[in-house]
């Protein structure tokens, strides 16, 4: 299953992500984190200290060995270079999976422990001097997309993305790529603003939205979100001792979380759960063929200097039951 965490600067998405993660991993279930912000935080809220989170490898150094290992032998890309962050997975494709061993994880992955379990950490890479004025933030999360256009995921197994700020994410085919969507919000105009900009946008897409009150400090935030979201509302988080501890790097037990703030959590945990009943592979591979071509079009047949809409297979989508390794086409019809 993939969630994202979404919300605008300061809403506390990152760290309720990582306390998702925790909850997750304290579960035993197969957890892969990825930090898509732009300010890259989300190691240190998992309890890396400062040393051990800017030694995290960054996806984006690591493009060229993510594009040649997801290329595998698909007669369609003629070259790693030809791909771009939207090429679709076809016949010959490697695939990823959750709880496998690949090139892939070896150079992008850390493993992090987390009281009785662990997760994979995976890092987009910060937004660094030599990238101003020459650079988009969206090329850093380029590497998110591929991989996440190329995971074979199932029930109990989870990939939760800290997304970057803001709306920022709809400048791709990203947004579509998640199971679910938790939209951190508090209780103010500014809050509401950008969750309406994502319903706005994410409507036409069938993307699952709910959305997380947090910094509910009493029944008057309560009734304000509820007004102004009305049933996207899921569950609302308040102030925790645990986090401010955490945040101070003196984080106890995560067992020792409040009752109430771990209730909350077993509530995105369920709502994740149900979201494996709407899955459709079908419509998600169409969505990641509608932005490759999309992107194609707009600036990728350009820069490669190919047709990118040959790159895509019409015989082929993601399914359940591919085998690791490759892809599989889709059956043919009746």
């Amino acid at each position: 299953m993939k969630i994202a965490f979404v919300g605008k600067g300061g809403s506390g998405k990152t760290t309720l992500s990582s306390l998702f993660i925790r909850h997750l991993a304290a579960t035993r279930a197969p957890v892969v984190a990825v930090d898509a912000d732009i300010n890259q935080h989300l190691g240190a809220a998992l309890g890396l200290d400062e040393a051990e989170a800017a030694a995290l490898p960054a996806m984006g150094a690591h493009l060229p060995l993510i594009k040649d290992y997801l290329r595998g032998t698909n007669p369609r890309i003629a070259s790693a270079e030809t791909m771009i962050k939207t090429t679709p997975p076809g016949e010959g494709s490697r695939l990823l999976r959750i709880s496998e061993d690949n090139p892939v994880y070896e150079a992008c992955a850390r493993t992090v422990p987390l009281g009785d379990g662990e997760v994979r950490l995976m890092a987009t890479g910060p937004f660094t001097e030599s990238d101003l004025g020459v650079a988009c933030y969206h090329s850093k999360v380029g590497a998110v997309e591929l991989c996440l256009n190329h995971l074979v995921d199932g029930r109990g197994e989870f990939v939760v993305v800290d997304m970057t700020a803001g709306s920022d994410s709809f400048a791709s085919g990203l947004f579509t790529r998640f199971d679910m969507t938790f939209l951190v919000a508090e209780p103010t105009r500014k809050g509401i603003a950008v969750y309406r900009q994502y319903k706005e946008y994410a409507r036409d897409f069938d993307v699952a939205l709910r959305v997380v009150g947090n910094k509910v400090q009493g029944p008057d935030d309560l009734a304000f979100l509820r007004a102004e979201v009305g049933d996207d509302l899921l569950v609302t988080v308040g102030h925790s001792d645990w986090v401010r501890a955490m945040e101070k790097g003196r984080a106890p037990r995560f067992a020792e979380l409040e009752e109430p703030n771990r209730a909350a959590l077993r509530t995105l945990h369920d709502a994740v759960d149900a979201s494996y009943e709407q899955r459709d592979w079908q419509r998600y591979t169409r969505q990641m063929v509608h932005f490759h071509l999309k992107n194609a079009q707009s600036w990728g047949n350009a820069k490669t200097g190919a047709d990118l809409a040959a790159q895509v297979d019409p015989a082929f989508a993601l399914d359940e039951a591919a085998p690791t390794g490759r892809a599989a086409a889709a059956p043919a019809p009746a």
